[in-house]
């Protein structure tokens, strides 16, 4: 059960349509996957997918990091040493996608070797989520219809909107469009990726307060303390804090600190161990939690599944789970599918997730 090699092999696989939000767009999914070897043979996969508008990695750094540092330190140890194997990654500061890959791929690799799925490892609650699907910037017609499509292709009934242009009638305008258009039986939520001054995000959420949102998300930055915390007082919704809260220590922050009242966790940054963190602190102080998408491919996605499922709190909301489909491909030998609105967990030892090693080839950027 000792780690004898990590791998980082980059990809790149073309999205159907450019995904677009205020800190940034994607054309393609340029990620990097993860292999944890061991001395049983074992082979644990994990996706890691870099955002540099929001945390700084880059699919070359993250790739530099894993084989230049990250790769020594855990070579050698068990894979039940994922304290260890944390607390060694953590000594260097930053790169949360490429560390939360590396944990994703022991965890992968210790079900696998124990003939154990990880989300029975992780707690076991459930084996499936309801779905969120992510709406990108578009022209309220065309949302409306992309939201019209998922539900009526895979049964998803809840929206994430990014919202966060000016003027901000912009983004108003599709929310009321999506709700005019959808009806009362889907569930909408916005997501401003620190977009909007606390001002404007005051002046969107005034007109949209007769739209029944669920959440409100990052609508300014976390950096105008006051600004945010002003905001957040005088909301009816619960306000996630997404990128502003990446570490436990973060989400006391901002709670604590009046800046946000509910929290996202994703595994693509956080991995399996350190969103078992957060997720405690969360139960711990009765906040709401929603399982994020870093705009993850389909390993991505069946790692936040496999989180979210093990516990009562992340299965109780519907999931970021969907973002996959923008993608024109995707590396699993067998893709993942939404049905009547869920995702399942695969069933078999680990992730149950087998990589097409065709696709591997044909995506592959290294050779």
């Amino acid at each position: 059960m000792k780690i004898t090699q990590v791998e980082a092999i980059p990809f790149a696989i073309p999205y159907r349509k450019p995904l677009r939000f205020a800190s940034g767009e994607v054309h393609a999914a340029e990620h990097v996957l993860v292999r944890v070897h061991t001395d049983d043979g074992i082979v644990g996969v994990a996706e890691a997918p870099p955002r540099p508008f929001t945390y700084g990695e880059t699919q070359a750094g993250i790739v530099a990091v894993i084989d230049g540092v990250f790769a020594e330190q855990v070579v050698g140890l068990s894979l039940l040493a994922r304290e260890t194997v944390h607390a060694r990654l953590n000594r260097t500061v930053g790169n949360p996608t490429a560390k939360s890959a590396i944990d994703m791929a022991v965890w992968d690799a210790l079900g696998r070797t124990l003939d154990v799925s990880v989300t029975d490892l992780l707690g076991g609650y459930t084996d499936r989520m309801r779905v969120s699907h992510m709406l990108g910037f578009d022209e309220p017609a065309a949302m409306v219809a992309e939201a019209e499509r998922m539900r009526d292709t895979h049964g998803i009934t809840t929206f994430k909107v990014k919202v966060g242009r000016r003027p901000v009638s912009l983004d108003t305008a599709v929310v009321r469009a999506l709700r005019e258009g959808l009806g009362e039986d889907v569930d909408l939520y916005v997501d401003g990726n620190r977009g909007w001054t606390a001002a404007e995000s005051a002046q969107a959420m005034k007109e949209m307060a007769d739209l029944g949102l669920l959440f409100a998300e990052e609508l300014c930055p976390a950096d105008d303390v006051l600004g945010r915390r002003w905001l957040v007082s005088q909301l009816d919704v619960p306000f996630i804090a997404d990128e502003s809260a990446v570490t436990p220590a973060d989400v006391t922050r901002e709670v604590l600190g009046g800046s946000a009242t509910a929290v996202s966790i994703k595994t693509a940054r956080t991995g399996f161990t350190q969103s078992q963190r957060t997720h405690h602190l969360a139960e711990g102080l009765g906040l709401e939690v929603v399982m994020g998408n870093q705009v993850d491919g389909q390993l991505g996605s069946l790692c936040t599944v496999a989180f979210g499922a093990a516990h009562e709190l992340t299965s109780r909301r519907p999931g970021e789970l969907s973002n996959f489909l923008d993608m024109s491909d995707d590396l699993l030998a067998e893709p993942l599918r939404i049905t009547d609105g869920e995702l399942t967990v695969r069933p078999g030892a680990g992730l149950g997730a087998e990589i097409d090693p065709d696709k591997l080839q044909r995506y592959r950027l290294d050779r």
